[in-house]
């Protein structure tokens, strides 16, 4: 469903040019979900902005659903729709729940707005009642809900996660990671999932793509990084953090 090939994507910088992301080869399978983790700087959410189209390679490929992306077109962004991680910044403040839902909705010119809307919100477990509301007046997590329902609502394959759940308090956290579990095993939806929270990857993600300066040093599954069979010293040292502050690693519940 996604593939890159050697992407690399470069930034000038006071003349100087710094490579951000170094000759990154992955693939995701359709329905899948794959986690990209790696410290602060390493390249991960530079990745997920190329997939999203909002970032141009510098060289190599990025394919989706075995089409090359190159310049995309008002079609691939009913295909694959991003999640952020502050979802009061996403959010427009000035906007009602309700108009926040439909704006994609109009631009794409869906019919059955008005359903398609209520049928979002009850997917994502929110009463109807939500639309008339500023997201001011929502809890954190109720405000993620909404995002995750907006890029639900225009139907897409693909689905980017820049860290879901990193600005939510520790008790909403799973709620969400299960819900969006739920969705993409209803939808056969496929995931690209960038956190720095090992745990958090290990609940959603059947593969993980590790990150350290720009260089994915090494792909593993969940099972074979749980079970120690990590073979790069980076991936062995975030594991090894990762225990050392009591995370605990369970299908049903995050906990610290």
């Amino acid at each position: 469903m996604l593939e890159t090939r050697e992407l690399t994507i470069e930034f000038n910088r006071s003349g100087k040019t710094f490579t951000a992301v170094d000759k990154v080869s992955m693939t995701v399978t359709q329905g899948s979900s794959f986690g990209l983790v790696g410290e602060s700087g390493s390249g991960k959410s530079t990745i997920l902005r190329a997939l999203s189209g909002f970032m141009r390679a510098s060289s190599g490929d990025i394919l989706v659903g075995g089409s090359t992306l190159k310049n995309p077109e008002k079609s691939f962004f009913k295909q694959v729709q991003m999640i952020f991680q502050d979802p009061f910044g996403s959010l427009n403040p000035a906007h009602r729940i309700g108009r926040i839902l439909d704006e994609p909705l109009r631009l794409h010119s869906f019919d059955n707005r008005a359903d398609r809307i209520r049928r979002a919100l009850v997917d994502v477990g929110l009463p109807e009642t939500a639309q008339s509301r500023y997201p001011h007046e929502l809890s954190g997590g109720q405000r993620q809900r909404v995002a995750i329902a907006r890029a639900l609502i225009m139907e897409p394959q693909v689905i980017l996660l820049d860290e879901p759940t990193s600005a939510l308090d520790v008790s909403v956290q799973a709620e969400v990671l299960n819900l969006l579990d739920r969705l993409r095993t209803e939808r056969g939806l496929t995931y690209v999932l960038v956190s720095h929270d090992l745990a958090v990857v290990a609940h959603l993600c059947d593969e993980i793509g590790v990150m350290q300066d720009g260089k994915m040093v090494e792909t593993i599954t969940v099972d074979n990084l749980l079970a120690g069979e990590a073979k790069h010293p980076y991936t062995q040292h975030l594991l090894a953090i990762a225990l050392k502050n009591d995370l605990v690693f369970d299908e049903n519940q995050l906990s610290r």
